[in-house]
């Protein structure tokens, strides 16, 4: 049985100032289980982490790691939280003056008493568990997307955390890369004893993934179970983002006139000839 930490939401309004974004969340994030949050562009799936992680104050309502009411913890409750949670941010979030080895080993230098050969022993081992055990003395410049994302996984799993939390780990890169990655967080549910809650738009990750399924959506939680539920569902909100299906149009998209070329700043018609502007279809 797990002893990693749920995370509960009890009617939680979240969002910017007094400004909603999501409102009236009952949601339980099951400990020792690998979570999924899904939903449109501008749902509040990030907002709902920077809220987890305390990074934005809420509106209304309370959030609770395992029994701990995050509102009423000292600040040095919080930080013993904020210790044993590791955070993979949408890009990497790598601070470019640093090389990679420096990155990775920031947290243990903050928050231990162990001795350089000591950190830089599980760095290496951190950045080996990613496939960049040879990229230790380069700077976040020089690395691809899917490098850094990597990178920020080894940073995020270096303090050895109760629950991390990513967010959009596949976003920018490449399907082969996107399933890689699927495939480390997967390894990582199968040998390590920990919470895990993940943001991302991609179903494929989420079929891929999840035990668990939060699906965002006008301004509210509309859906919360297993993914088999997920997939029987006949809601019409849920079907189309499931199949990916655009929601119907009775107005033309595209109504706007063409530029008219004497406005440009220069006039490029002795280059490149008269410019004619067609819009098919009449």
């Amino acid at each position: 049985m797990s002893t990693a930490p749920g995370i509960r939401l009890e009617n939680l309004t979240i969002g910017y100032g007094k400004t909603a974004i999501v409102s009236d969340l009952n949601i339980e994030f099951p400990g020792g289980k690998l979570s999924m949050v899904v939903g449109g562009s501008g749902s509040g799936k990030s907002t709902l982490l920077k809220h987890v992680l305390q990074l934005q104050p809420s509106i209304d309502g309370k959030i609770f790691f395992g029994e701990h009411d995050m509102d009423s913890l000292s600040r040095r409750e919080n930080h013993c939280i904020r210790q044993r949670t590791g955070v993979l941010f949408q890009d990497g979030a790598l601070l470019g003056s640093l090389r990679l080895k420096d990155n990775i080993a920031l947290p243990l230098r903050e928050h231990t008493r162990l001795k350089e050969e000591q950190i830089m022993h599980i760095v290496k081992d951190r950045l080996s568990m990613v496939e960049l055990g040879h990229a230790l003395e380069l700077f976040p410049n020089e690395l691809s997307g899917g490098m850094r994302k990597r990178a920020g996984l080894a940073r995020a799993l270096v303090m050895d955390p109760q629950v991390l939390l990513c967010d959009e780990p596949t976003s920018g890169l490449d399907p082969v890369m996107s399933a890689e990655l699927d495939q480390l967080l997967l390894e990582m549910m199968r040998h390590f004893d920990m919470t895990m809650v993940v943001v991302t738009h991609d179903l494929a990750s989420m079929r891929a993934l999840a035990d668990f399924v939060v699906i965002l959506g006008e301004g509210k939680c509309i859906y919360q179970g297993t993914i088999e539920t997920l997939e029987k569902t006949q809601d019409p909100y849920l079907r189309r983002f499931l199949d990916r299906a655009p929601e119907e149009r009775h107005a033309p998209r595209l109504t706007m006139p063409p530029l008219d070329p004497a406005m440009l700043k220069r006039n490029c018609n002795n280059f490149l000839g008269e410019k004619e502007t067609v819009r098919k279809g009449g």
